[in-house]
């Protein structure tokens, strides 16, 4: 259809009609309008307000800082690398406990494992915390719509509960299920598997939506598109489960790779002087060669690039329907692994591979391409979001808010964060025998392993990040590292309170 020359010179938000009948002359009418959007702007500025901000909360899963953004240059992740241009990039984010439930109940309820009571994989936090009030429940209950796609609580081995429907305003989707259920779903024959499949690996060329995290992204993109014609301001978790093992992953993504030029492993063997307890049963069994080690990796790095792909194609759609400018991103990991470093494979320690995670918040209100060297932990989400969203955060949180390093990096919020493992490393449902408390300040690394029961301290290890960054030395017994010894165990006993021990 044509449009008329009425149509094409009238201003905006003036209908046609209104043109015709006026009395007034045009240049009135235009002048008229302008002084009226000028008086609405400056009623705005003056107190009316401000439209509220919704949140993309955006989980990877077993992912450790092992991106390009993070100075790993041999990972393919530009949509991830986009996202940290876009906002704040946290380079030393560490996660409560290096295994996937307890992690991700302490960041949901802004509560410490101790505190909550959850160190293993079936417990639930609601069995010992029935009242608490968490992350996306607490913008349910402000108006929000709280929407669930993908693994954001645990995901199995929890059948009575099936994530926590307090939570979220409808049924959450695609997220109970073992990762081992992950396999290729095609029409018609599946192609051959290209990767031997030791080590988990399957390389088939399927599209991307053969496997969950491409189902979750469409669902996902589905979700927003209906979300944006909605009044109200949502809060959409998107939980991927990439790149936790099995590493598979379509075909294109692994020919991103050439596989000799993947890095193996420098550091094979268990620092020295370590402890055993601070070691796991999940051992590099020294069968693999270079070649095992390299397919592996090749696996756990074309899951990243899969996962990044899924990153894309959801912050293009929240693009595409102009959401973007309102709208909060954060994009973090539940805890990292070992791919044969130190001897070990999986997760369960408190070593820096395990414990530190990539954490990345775009905020519309604040500078963006930011890098943060502040010490941070996953718990302080909770009331970092409350407070850039206005809404009021339950009083017991443990984490504190990060807005102040959103508006400069260089500031600091905290001066230790504590990531701490129990031995076992499943209790499975009963007090464990031991508890790791691991503290990282701005060169060490300080632990204790401390009986769970008498509080007696059984090991310890120090590492120094500035001359040993990759923890090859346990060097707690070294004189000359005696004051900073002593000045760490007191800010040990200081973040580890005496309500961490068990109850009786």
């Amino acid at each position: 259809m044509s449009t008329s020359r009425n149509e094409a010179s009238r201003p905006p938000g003036v209908a046609i009609g209104e043109m015709r009948t006026s009395k007034l002359p045009f240049a009135v009418s235009q002048l008229a309008i302008v002084v009226a959007f000028a008086l609405a702007t400056t009623l705005n500025l003056a107190g009316a307000e401000p439209a509220p901000l919704n949140v993309l909360f955006i989980a990877a899963d077993d992912l450790r800082a092992e991106l390009a953004c993070y100075g790993q240059s041999h990972v393919v992740s530009p949509n991830i690398d986009r996202l940290a241009k876009q906002g704040t990039q946290f380079n030393r984010a560490y996660c409560q406990q290096a295994v996937c439930n307890v992690s991700r109940a302490s960041l949901f309820t802004g509560l410490r494992p101790d505190t909550i009571r959850v160190w293993d994989l079936p417990t639930h936090f609601r069995q010992n915390k029935p009242e608490v009030v968490t992350l996306p429940q607490l913008f349910k209950q402000h108006g929000y719509h709280s929407q669930c796609i993908g693994k954001m609580f645990h995901n199995w081995r929890q059948e009575k509960w099936k994530g926590d429907r307090a939570s979220w305003s409808v049924p959450s989707a695609m997220h109970y299920g073992a990762h081992g259920r992950d396999k290729p779903m095609v029409e018609g024959k599946l192609p051959p598997n290209l990767a031997s499949g030791k080590g988990g690996t399957d390389c088939r060329a399927v599209p991307d939506n053969a496997y969950y995290d491409g189902r979750i992204t469409d669902a996902s993109i589905v979700a927003l598109r209906e979300l944006g014609k909605g009044k109200a301001p949502f809060f959409l978790a998107v939980g991927f489960w990439k790149p936790h093992t099995p590493f598979n992953a379509p075909k294109k993504y692994w020919d991103l790779y050439q596989r000799e030029k993947i890095p193996v492993p420098k550091h094979l063997q268990p620092p020295t002087n370590i402890p055993g307890i601070a070691m796991t049963e999940y051992r590099f069994d020294g069968r693999k060669n270079a070649t095992e080690l390299r397919e592996m990796h090749h696996g756990h790095l074309a899951a990243i690039s899969f996962l990044d792909a899924q990153v894309g194609r959801l912050l293009g759609e929240l693009d595409a329907l102009g959401l973007r400018r309102n709208t909060i991103i954060v994009f973090w990991s539940d805890h990292g692994l070992h791919l044969g470093e130190h001897g070990l494979l999986r997760k369960t320690t408190n070593f820096e591979l395990d414990a530190a995670v990539p954490l990345i918040i775009s905020s519309p209100h604040h500078p963006k391409a930011q890098q943060s060297d502040a010490l941070v932990e996953l718990l302080d989400l909770y009331p970092t979001l409350a407070e850039l969203c206005g809404l009021p955060a339950p009083k017991d949180l443990e984490g504190v808010s990060l807005v102040p390093i959103l508006k400069d990096p260089h500031q600091t919020v905290k001066q230790v964060a504590l990531t701490q493992i129990p031995r076992p490393p499943y209790p499975r449902g009963k007090d464990p025998e031991a508890m790791g408390y691991s503290i990282r300040a701005p060169r060490y690394r300080y632990a204790e392993w401390r009986d769970f029961k008498t509080g007696e301290v059984k090991a310890r290890e120090l590492y120094d990040h500035d001359n040993d960054p990759g923890e090859t030395a346990n060097v707690i017994d070294d004189a000359k590292h005696a004051e900073a010894v002593r000045r760490l165990a007191a800010q040990l006993r200081e973040v580890v309170k005496e309500g961490a021990r068990p109850l009786n």
